[in-house]
């Protein structure tokens, strides 16, 4: 490992495995990309960096300028980590069902913390914060639904990544929150590898996954509009709680990989791509894993029974 200037040179460049064990179908190969190695511990360092980088060469943020930003805790952590370092102030607006050890992260770096309900989930993080955005004009409102630097990230990094290090991937699987991975990774690899197929992992509609979106219940990110979402896609993998969690386990019992619940989301989804591929098909899947599951020992999902720990996937914000 060469020696870095900084921790923010340590975001990206996380590391592929082959969990071609847990495949259903002999001829579909399925590798996971480990976004828990970034300093913050998610994917969502990736897109913290990138929205402060524009903004301060925008001249939208400077040094003592406060941030504003709604978020389930990751693109939180990432903002509030770099945040620190930068000299920004930030405030986080965040469901109230996160995880202790997610705001105990964002207290750590300095952030304030405002909550909302958590049955209003992250839609209601978001009305809070444009309040706050109305109220306080003062402030820098990044909002990661609506900033395309967030898809720009993962089409500049996340996706050449992907596919250098996975250059036969025939299909790629991500969950659906503010769509930026989906996005950003997904048209990276149709422009250089046309014939990729991408799949949305969604929770069934009027149904709770925490963490996914569900397109069908009402709220669509602004950059999934702005960056042709819905022609990029080629369908969609319908996942509940419970599968969420089977396969987050079985990620930790057969491949020794400790992730969060959204990871077993996604591999749920590969999983249902490899099933349903045509007889004789050959096939790659890849799939992003946004964070490892230490932020969410709390909860008491890694162990004990499966369907008392799916009903708290439903009630805990885990993206």
């Amino acid at each position: 490992m060469a020696r870095v200037d900084s921790v923010l040179d340590l975001i990206g460049n996380t590391p592929v495995v082959d969990i071609s064990v847990l495949s259903p179908n002999p001829d579909a190969r399925i590798f996971i990309k480990l976004e828990g190695g970034n300093p913050g511990g998610s994917v969502k360092d990736r897109i913290a960096k990138a929205m402060i980088e524009k903004a301060e060469r925008d001249g939208e943020l400077w040094p003592g300028r406060r941030i504003l930003e709604p978020s389930s805790g990751n693109t939180g952590i990432g903002l509030a980590l770099i945040a620190r370092l930068r000299g920004h102030p930030i405030t986080i607006v965040m469901p109230d069902n996160t995880t202790n050890e997610r705001r105990q992260l964002l207290e750590m770096y300095g952030a304030d913390v405002v909550l909302t309900p958590g049955n209003e989930g992250s839609n209601g993080a978001v009305r809070k914060a444009q309040q706050l955005a109305d109220e306080h004009p003062e402030w820098a409102f990044l909002y990661q639904y609506g900033n395309e630097a967030n898809p720009q990230a993962h089409y500049d990094a996340t996706g050449p990544e992907l596919l250098r290090d996975v250059p036969e991937i025939t299909h790629f699987v991500t969950g659906l929150g503010t769509s930026g991975t989906l996005l950003g990774v997904g048209t990276y690899l149709r422009d250089h590898k046309p014939d990729v197929k991408i799949y949305a992992v969604e929770p069934p509609a009027g149904e709770k996954v925490e963490g996914l979106r569900s397109l069908d219940d009402g709220f669509i990110p602004p950059v999934f509009v702005k960056w042709g979402g819905a022609d990029l896609l080629d369908g969609k993998r319908i996942v509940r709680p419970q599968e969420s969690v089977e396969w987050t386990r079985r990620l930790a019992s057969d491949c020794g990989i400790f992730a969060g619940v959204s990871t077993g989301s996604a591999v749920a989804g590969a999983i249902k791509v490899a099933e349903r591929l045509p007889a004789g098909e050959h096939a790659t899947i890849a799939v992003i894993s946004p964070d490892g599951g230490w932020k969410y020992i709390s909860t008491g999902i890694y162990t004990g029974d499966i369907e008392a720990a799916a009903a708290i996937a439903e009630t805990v914000n885990t993206w």
